[in-house]
């Protein structure tokens, strides 16, 4: 015989939005235009889309720069030099599947630094700007 006993599951609204986790002027929701990729040039990570990450407030989200895009699931990490969203993500890589993991910090109001990371495939630093 197995007991099988049912967790709460902690919603949005048990623990508010990201904005109010993080802080007043710290908030990683909304769309940010990637800028800079450490792997890629601007021809590639701009060659379908303007390139860019979008969290949303329910720590979900999306992307896309040059053929790579994907879904967003992640969470805010308090370390001891500031906060940092940090993602998986699953989606394609030139119509392939694909997924891995990032992150994004918020380097000033207005601009993020980040990492992409393609699961046993490349990574990359990137620069990205709030889109107005």
């Amino acid at each position: 015989m197995s007991l099988i006993i049912p967790l709460k599951r902690l919603t949005l609204g048990t623990l508010g939005d990201i904005s109010a986790v993080i802080g007043k002027g710290m908030d990683f929701t909304g769309t940010w235009y990637i800028y800079e990729m450490e792997m890629w040039d601007e021809d590639y990570f701009n060659m379908e889309v303007q390139a860019y990450i979008k969290i949303e407030s329910n720590n979900r989200g999306d992307f896309q720069f040059g053929l790579v895009s994907g879904a967003i699931d992640g969470k805010v990490v308090d370390y001891a030099n500031g906060k940092r969203f940090e993602f998986t993500w699953g989606g394609n890589d030139e119509c392939d599947p694909a997924h891995g993991s990032g992150w994004i910090r918020i380097k000033k109001e207005g601009l993020i630094e980040g990492e992409f990371r393609i699961h046993n495939g490349d990574i990359s630093i990137f620069l990205a700007r709030r889109a107005k």
